[in-house]
């Protein structure tokens, strides 16, 4: 159901088969199987993951898998009730987004530039690198969409991209001019490949892996002289939509093209509001700087300027 109607990806349709199978095995354990589980033994399922340490991210997503199982079950009238609809999950700690600033993506981009010591190899993954880099950082694609574009996705003087997001929904981004030389550059270096894919792999006929783009970004980190583990596919689809907020775009353009079914999801990235509004109140404000020496946490003010 997942796979044909939600059009759910393998990473999250292999992450649910983990999550029933965790459940199904503590359920063996009292004698039970998983289609015919009490509320009871659930609640014990649930309360033994807390006990041992498990993260609370962890905890409500297999919850939350087990109720979407159980749901199934109920339409599907294999069972008559849903013993997880009332499962309390923990609600997960909020983290902010990790990103780069715009000088570091600026350093990034900058190491992907022509090397006239490089071997034809190590030229072409800097063209690999700069082409999925401008992409990545103009559109806010996710990995996965990213490594599933097609060639012929990219025509001449196309200005927009349909991308096919989580659950099957399309979206349109814009192609910025950088990223659209940038293409056009990889795509003369691979046009003896015959491959389908805009990235293909070392064999033409399949996609480019995330495992060997995480290498070829890793190369271009220590290139630029950022830390491997602070570069990810990810952090820059995040570095891509705090940007965009700081510079003030709308948080429902930002839903749009990031692909979010809800804004609840983009809102995250409004954490970049607090700078902008420090900013405008030390300009603005008859104390000016004196706002910076408010101490963080006491709520005091300590004015240095004169009125």
């Amino acid at each position: 159901m997942l796979a044909a109607e939600r059009a759910a990806a393998p990473a999250t349709l292999a992450a649910y088969s983990r999550d029933l199978e965790d459940c199904s095995s503590r359920l063996a354990s009292e004698g039970e199987i998983l289609e015919t589980a009490s509320a009871a033994l659930l609640r014990c399922w649930v309360g033994e993951m807390t006990e041992s340490g498990f993260a609370r991210r962890t905890i409500a997503r297999r919850i939350s898998c087990i109720r979407q199982f159980y749901l199934f079950l109920l339409r599907d009238g294999r069972r008559a009730d849903n013993p997880a609809s009332q499962l309390e999950a923990p609600t997960p700690g909020q983290t902010l987004p990790k990103f780069l600033t715009e000088s570091e993506v600026s350093a990034l981009l900058e190491a992907t530039g022509t090397d006239e010591a490089a071997s034809p190899t190590q030229q072409r993954r800097l063209a690999v690198g700069r082409a999925a880099l401008e992409l990545l950082y103009s559109t806010g694609l996710r990995i996965s969409e990213l490594l599933g574009l097609r060639r012929d996705m990219f025509r001449e003087e196309a200005r927009m991209l349909m991308v096919r997001g989580k659950g099957g929904r399309e979206r349109l981004v814009p192609l910025s001019d950088a990223a659209r030389d940038a293409v056009t550059t990889l795509l003369e270096e691979d046009r003896e490949r015959q491959s389908l894919w805009l990235f293909p792999g070392r064999t033409p006929l399949r996609a480019l892996t995330r495992q060997g783009f995480d290498k070829i970004l890793a190369e271009i980190g220590g290139r630029a002289g950022i830390d491997s583990s602070r570069l990810s596919p990810h952090v820059l689809r995040h570095s891509f939509a705090t940007h965009m907020l700081a510079h003030g775009a709308d948080l429902r353009v930002l839903q749009m093209l990031l692909g979010h079914a809800d804004i609840s999801t983009t809102q995250i990235y409004t954490h970049v509001q607090a700078d902008r509004l420090k900013a405008v109140v030390e300009a603005h404000h008859p104390l000016g700087d004196g706002f910076s020496q408010v101490e963080e946490g006491s709520g005091k003010m300590n004015p240095t300027k004169k009125l």
